[in-house]
């Protein structure tokens, strides 16, 4: 389908990472797909977030997940760009009310890989892990008692910058985020049956003004049905948990049939306490109830993690 040009060039509102900007130009490749616009129709404005300046400390202790968006979300609001791009796994689960999630890219490979050991098993003893991810910790830990969690944060190459200087014996990455800065020979994927993935990991998402009917129409136009549903219906499992970027949950919705297949995990940090569950979903609203099975069934420090308790 061709679409008239846009009389002046969409701002496209992105974090200026590596992988930000080649996901920032994935959308626009997909736009330019879907609508037969030439290279000038979007133009990139690449913004820093307060998630990209604050690299010494985990984001639980300094603001969460909104170090990742809102300055994007204030450009928005603000009219500076006209939509913006996110990695889903970073965007909060309650956005403002001004903002709509208009679309999202195929999903990609959504599993982690280790860099540093052929498996988790296969870690030295005592090895030091390098993640920020309470995830990632807690499912490590639980897997490997003896691993130590150091702290890594920054862009694929801050943290593989680290590993080589010998501060971690291995580190964790999402194989999507390699994947797409053409790194995908490094590492060992983890199978999902071994280390479920977080919500919404290795899907691009990107963002709009509600009011603004105009972009939620061009937006839609390069939308993944099913990677939407997906994953609309594990961030519908982190709301009724009410979790937050301190609560380690784990989650992967898939399509089966004419529902979708979720299958989800929560953990204290040290990972010494676990709860899983599955469940087929006829609709995204469905997940609340795995939600509150998995909290039912929780014991009492498991459960205080999260306020959906």
């Amino acid at each position: 389908m061709t679409s008239p040009a846009p009389p002046r060039p969409l701002r496209l509102g992105t974090r200026g990472s590596p992988l930000a900007l080649t996901q920032a130009r994935m959308v626009i490749a997909a736009l330019r797909a879907a609508h037969g616009w030439d290279e000038a129709a979007v133009e990139i404005v690449a913004i820093r977030t307060s998630g990209d300046r604050i690299q010494d400390r985990a984001l639980a202790e300094v603001g969460g997940k909104a170090l990742w968006t809102k300055e994007l979300d204030r450009a928005l609001i603000d009219g500076d760009i006209d939509f913006a791009v996110h990695s889903m796994k970073d965007v909060e689960t309650i956005r403002p009310a001004e903002i709509a999630i208009a679309a999202m890219l195929p999903r990609a490979d959504v599993r982690d890989r280790l860099i540093g050991a052929a498996s988790i098993a296969a870690l030295p003893a005592g090895a030091r892990v390098g993640t920020s991810s309470p995830r990632r910790s807690a499912q490590v830990r639980r897997a490997r008692p003896d691993a130590e969690i150091v702290l890594f944060r920054g862009n694929v190459d801050t943290r593989l910058a680290k590993l080589a200087a010998g501060e971690a014996e291995a580190t964790l990455l999402a194989g999507a985020g390699l994947d797409r800065l053409g790194r995908g020979d490094i590492g060992h994927s983890i199978p999902t049956e071994e280390m479920l993935p977080a919500p919404a990991q290795g899907a691009v998402g990107i963002e709009a003004l509600a009011a603004r009917t105009d972009m939620g129409a061009l937006l839609g136009a390069i939308d993944d049905a099913t990677t939407n549903a997906c994953v609309s219906a594990e961030r519908a499992l982190l709301a009724a948990l009410g979790a937050d970027c301190r609560s380690p949950v784990a989650a992967l919705a898939i399509r089966s049939g004419a529902g979708l297949h979720l299958r989800a995990e929560i953990l204290t940090e040290d990972g010494g306490e676990c709860r899983s569950g599955e469940a087929l979903l006829l609709q995204t609203s469905d997940a609340a109830a795995l939600a509150h099975r998995l909290l039912d069934g929780a014991p009492p420090r498991l459960r205080a993690l999260f306020t959906g308790a």
